[in-house]
């Protein structure tokens, strides 16, 4: 079976997809990175370098990685790895870049992006795509996956000859036929991102800290209402069901290491992509992530405070960190 099917474009080459585009050319794909200056100096100067939790080291040098302005007229499928924010640009250079009908799967957090790419991009074929696992830039050009799970992407034609290629990169592709389920059952533990930028401590052992669970545990109950009343039933992406995570996280640290052992499983390295976001001075995911609930409740009249709070919270210019008690004061918890 032919597992290349053609060039892939990676747009927004940053954490996720460094990681992703360089397993998929470690597999022989031809991938053509389109990344920000600081990415791409980064690359030309140490190469790509990506470990995992679960699986070995890959190294691509840097005279082997093909590093563009824009993604070229003849890419068979584009992933998308632009934050957010970012996708209505990217969709419009898309737009100029490609023929009609290129598939695009979005491996971005969020529910949104592939329909504003479609806003900005209607003759692209937009396909809505879920990731997983953690991605981290440990050190220029190295990106490391601290976390498990199988890509997933909605089941759509276009994207069934490339699964070979994914299954040869250790990367499988899932196809799901419902991933606004999918996207929402992510979204609720991306919830998350938001609190372990704020701390300032790697996943683990934020998720140690009680304060900390306390808080995301009280975004995740105003989420899961919200979902509720918009009639939404997110899929289980853990071992326990999206409506039992809150009780789990209050939980006593020392009850909660035991429930929730396999959740604990979790590279000691790895931390939120809004904590390097935060680190680097950038503009955060949030309105993606916490404004995306906001922005629900009020389609079915309700309200959305605590998200609201830490919408507010990450939007300032430069957001301050905070432990778990001050956090939980300002979300008006304590």
């Amino acid at each position: 079976m032919n597992l290349l099917p053609g060039p892939v474009a990676v747009m927004g080459a940053g954490s996720v997809g460094c990681f992703v585009g360089g397993r998929l050319q470690a597999a022989g794909a031809t991938v053509r990175y389109v990344a920000r200056p600081r990415v791409s100096q980064a690359l030309r100067e140490h190469g790509l370098r990506l470990t995992d939790l679960e699986t070995g080291e890959h190294r691509l040098a840097s005279a082997d990685l093909d590093l563009r302005d824009a993604a070229p007229a003849d890419s068979a499928l584009v992933l998308l790895c632009v934050k957010s924010g970012g996708t209505a640009q990217a969709a419009t250079e898309l737009a100029r870049a490609l023929p009609a009908g290129t598939p695009v799967l979005s491996l971005q957090n969020g529910v949104d992006n592939t329909a504003t790419g479609r806003v900005a991009a209607s003759a692209l074929n937009w396909l809505a795509g879920m990731v997983p696992f953690n991605v981290a830039e440990l050190a220029p050009g190295h990106y490391h996956r601290g976390t498990s799970g199988d890509l997933v992407a909605q089941d759509h034609a276009a994207l069934r000859p490339w699964l070979p290629l994914f299954a040869a990169a250790g990367l499988p592709l899932k196809l799901h036929a419902d991933l606004r389920s999918v996207q929402w059952g992510k979204l609720l533990l991306n919830l998350n991102n938001p609190v372990n930028a704020l701390s300032g401590l790697p996943l683990r052992a934020q998720l140690l800290q009680r304060d900390y669970r306390l808080v995301l545990a009280a975004l995740q109950t105003e989420a899961l209402a919200v979902l509720s009343a918009a009639d939404i039933s997110p899929a289980q992406l853990t071992p326990l069901p999206p409506q039992r995570l809150p009780a789990v996280l209050r939980l006593p640290t020392l009850v909660f290491r035991l429930v929730a052992a396999r959740m604990l499983r979790i590279d000691e390295k790895a931390r939120s992509s809004m904590a390097d976001d935060l680190a680097l001075g950038r503009p955060t995911e949030i309105d993606a992530i916490c404004g995306a609930v906001v922005r629900l409740a009020q389609r079915v009249g309700m309200e959305a405070p605590l998200n609201g709070r830490m919408l507010a919270l990450l939007s300032v210019q430069q957001p301050q960190r905070q432990d778990g008690w001050r956090l939980r004061q300002s979300l008006g918890l304590a």
